[in-house]
């Protein structure tokens, strides 16, 4: 018996819910106007099967699926038009690669026949995507559309994540297809979870049991992973100290008493300090990046290394590594509990309390409970962590919001933070909260952004107005590309070259988009004024007149120790 033939553009709706797919962030255009007719049929009446969030920048729909991704742990799902549409997205792409992140682009393309001809919005989309997805694919033809998307969002979601570029030209769109769902769950050549060698596990387990002063190093490889509970209970039986990486935060509760705060530039004190010290270090689900290591030349030489990853690539690649255990960390955190001693490390985890204290009276204090002077970013981010309890999930943009925020903000909950790591992208923030309103629609979704972040993608509040998107935008205005700005007053002579800022009215503006809004400039009006933020449903623009001359302590100086860490800046 024949099956009915339908076109490209409804196979692919139906391949896209066959991969329980119920968000779609995106924005139409001509070569991918077929997909979106089909769609129409899809958002509404019996066949009703996606939610579609319409964007108003196509690089705000990958950080949006990132968002999404992020806080639901599912594959976020983007859909363009070719040529600047495609090209749009790219920077999202990048972003996703580096963080881990898994999210599928589908974008429209030119028929085939006219492929090469430099045809109108024609971009050689999968050359361009290949070196920083983890697989982009032209579907040329209707009938490679089931196995195309079902092997897209296999790699995108399985081993470690990351984005998967479809590139689908138009003739793909309209052909007739007799469509049957397929379940991709193999790849040849592509060992998304690698088998964990024993024996690699006895020696690491040999090295924790004699180690006198053991570091943990926990990264976003734990939260990939779900792998939690299994981290915490290595940790507890073994005895030993945590510190995490900034996109880690959220992989170990704030007040666990194992952890000791965040890794990096501008991590916490005391195990920057300690990394330098410990005779064992265990980076779990975690790169190496040099904002966590400062001069790899220095790092940790006392210390005896053990990896633990999903990804081959990332041994020995910026940190050699005496044991390396290469499988997927909810195998290798179990495994390696089962063969370690009951450890008992009270003496090295108090050695941390002097540092700790150190940096709360010098820095922590002064920056959340000040006296006297304008706003700190420091106390509005704390003032936000207090009201809602450690209950909501964090998202940041780029630069000094996102620093102060990631410092201060409070992590009781898994999935609790949303933020560009790798790439560090401005504008990500805003469409980075849309998405997670839709991942995590319980819970509470706080926007700290920046004001050079928040003119990056201020024409998502279109799409939070159109959606009445629950976003709690948190702008801190201090005039001035801060971040930039603390980097000229230490390393150029205080010669602030194009950093300051010329800001427009936010209120005008969100008044323009039907948003709530409120103007912080007095501590006195913090507190009530982010309760208020918080019982207003919906959306809410929460502004701050930051000190202009606001800066980020502790910092390692690029290219130094990670143990010259400054408590205060000397200029």
């Amino acid at each position: 018996m024949m099956m009915e033939k339908i076109t490209g553009s409804e196979a692919l709706m139906l391949a896209l819910k066959a991969e329980g797919v119920k968000t779609i962030f995106g924005y139409p255009g001509g070569s991918i106007m077929p997909v979106y007719d089909a769609l129409y049929d899809y958002t509404r009446g019996q066949k009703k099967a996606f939610d579609h969030i319409l964007v108003r920048h196509e690089q705000a729909a990958t950080h949006a699926a990132e968002g999404y991704a992020r806080v639901s742990g599912k594959v976020g799902v983007a859909l363009v038009t070719s040529g600047p549409g495609a090209t749009n997205t790219l920077t999202g792409v990048a972003d996703a690669m580096l963080d881990s992140t898994p999210i599928v682009v589908i974008a429209g393309q030119v028929p085939i026949g006219a492929l090469g001809t430099d045809a109108f919005q024609e971009v050689d989309l999968v050359g361009v995507a290949q070196p920083i997805s983890k697989w982009s694919y032209q579907i040329r033809h209707a009938e490679d559309i089931a196995w195309a998307v079902s092997r897209a969002f296999y790699i995108a979601r399985s081993g470690r994540p990351g984005p998967v570029v479809l590139d689908f030209p138009k003739n793909a769109q309209i052909e007739l297809v007799e469509f049957e769902p397929q379940k991709v769950n193999f790849v040849r050549s592509y060992v998304a979870y690698p088998k964990i060698d024993e024996a690699v596990v006895k020696q690491a387990a040999e090295l924790i049991n004699q180690a006198k002063k053991p570091l943990a190093l926990v990264g976003q490889g734990v939260e990939l992973g779900n792998a939690q509970n299994e981290l915490i209970k290595f940790l507890e039986k073994a005895d030993i100290p945590a510190g995490r990486t900034m996109l880690g935060l959220s992989a170990l509760p704030s007040t666990h008493p194992l952890n000791v705060g965040m890794l990096g530039m501008h991590g916490n004190y005391a195990p920057n300090i300690k990394e330098q010290e410990c005779d064992v270090l265990i980076a779990i689900g975690m790169r190496f990046s040099d904002r966590v290591t400062g001069n790899t030349k220095t790092y940790a030489k006392q210390a005896k290394v053990i990896h633990l990853d999903i990804d081959h690539s990332e041994i020995d690649k910026n940190v050699k590594a005496d044991v390396a255990v290469i499988a997927d960390c909810k195998e290798s955190l179990p495994a390696l509990t089962a063969l370690i001693n009951k450890g008992d490390h009270r003496e090295w985890r108090d050695s941390f309390k002097p540092l700790q204290e150190k940096e709360l009276i010098k820095v922590i204090e002064p920056a959340i409970h000040p006296k006297e002077g304008p706003l700190l970013m420091g106390e509005v981010v704390n003032a936000v962590a207090e009201a809602t309890n450690g209950d909501s999930v964090l998202v940041t943009d780029v630069g000094q919001n996102q620093l102060f925020a990631t410092r201060y903000f409070k992590y009781p909950k898994k999935r609790s933070l949303c933020t560009s790591g790798g790439l560090g992208t401005m504008g990500y923030g805003m469409p980075a909260a849309i998405g997670a309103t839709f991942g995590a629609p319980g819970r509470t979704i706080c926007c700290f952004m920046g004001d050079g972040g928040f003119q990056m993608c201020i024409e998502e509040l279109g799409t939070i107005m159109e959606q009445q998107a629950p976003v709690k935008m948190i702008l801190m205005n201090n005039n001035y590309l801060g971040n930039v700005r603390q980097w000229q007053d230490m390393f150029w002579k205080r010669r602030k070259s194009f950093t300051r800022m010329m800001n427009p009215c936010y209120e005008l503006i969100a008044q323009g988009y039907g948003i709530p809004y409120q103007a912080v400039t007095d501590r006195k009006e913090l507190k009530g004024a982010v309760d208020r933020m918080l019982k207003t449903e919906g959306p809410y623009i929460l502004e701050c007149a930051i000190l202009e001359d606001d800066d980020v302590l502790p910092m390692t100086p690029p290219g130094m120790n990670v143990d010259d860490m400054m408590l205060e800046i000397h200029v």
